[in-house]
């Protein structure tokens, strides 16, 4: 598959994709943005979730520096990153259907609230029915998926639709059926996948894009800096003691 080395091949792959979502996506990721920074203004707290590895996007914005302080992490016990053993048991419970509905009725999301759903498949039931719940609870869902999945594969959940279809804003990652780049000589099957670079760069620009439309409203963008640089403990120490109602990471 094309010139150079595997890596450089890699490399132009996962750059010909950003472009394309640059380009593409990019009246998508200009309404995400706004829709987060009204979501602010208005008093509504933010959450994103994703199941397996499309937690690593969802995990990158939260509690990160330069980041929106108000992000909260939704977490689903056994499917937030592959921690839980066996690894596939993961995989087995975002295919059981009613899981989203226990984790809403449990969980702090409410009306006015903003909800990320990361899925690249968009295709099992637990990100259908966490996008489809949140949104029957007046919560604003913003999808991160692939397009093409629902367009080449069948839904897994009982009503045969996509996460695609229960978002208020959708963001599509370009990536194909079975995340894999490449393919070479002598190996069996495609390899290299690039969704968390693609949807973790789609999710930066949306928060980007929010820090921008907050401040072209008068409203200093609650960000966190690294602790790792002098006064940044500080500095969010009183972010997040000025937004401590709508942030959950660190409570007890």
């Amino acid at each position: 598959m094309g010139d150079g080395t595997l890596a450089e091949q890699f490399f132009d792959a996962a750059a010909d994709l950003l472009r394309r979502v640059r380009e593409e996506e990019a009246g998508a990721i200009a309404a995400a943005g706004e829709l987060i920074a009204g979501t602010v203004t208005g008093g509504g707290r933010l959450f994103a979730f994703g199941a397996g590895h499309s937690s690593l996007a969802a995990q990158d914005i939260v509690y990160r520096a330069g980041g929106l302080a108000l992000m909260n992490l939704l977490t689903v016990p056994g499917v937030t990153g592959v921690d839980v053993v066996p690894a596939t048991l993961g995989s087995a419970l975002e295919r059981v259907a009613g899981l989203a509905t226990a984790v809403l009725d449990a969980g702090p999301l409410r009306a006015g609230d903003l909800l990320v759903v990361v899925s690249l498949s968009g295709r099992n039931a637990l990100p259908v029915e966490m996008a489809s719940g949140a949104r029957a609870r007046g919560v604003k869902v913003i999808g991160v998926t692939s397009v093409a999945y629902a367009a080449q594969t069948t839904s897994r959940h009982g009503s045969g639709t996509f996460l695609k279809d229960h978002c208020d804003i959708v963001l599509d990652s370009k990536i194909a059926p079975g995340d894999a780049e490449l393919t070479a000589e002598g190996v069996a099957a495609p390899f290299a996948p690039a969704s968390t670079v693609v949807t973790t760069a789609l999710l930066q620009a949306v928060m980007a894009t929010a820090a921008g439309t907050l401040a072209a409203r008068g409203v200093e963008p609650p960000l966190l800096r690294s602790g790792n640089v002098d006064g940044g403990l500080d500095w969010n120490d009183r972010v997040q003691d000025e937004y401590g109602d709508r942030i959950f990471y660190r409570r007890r």
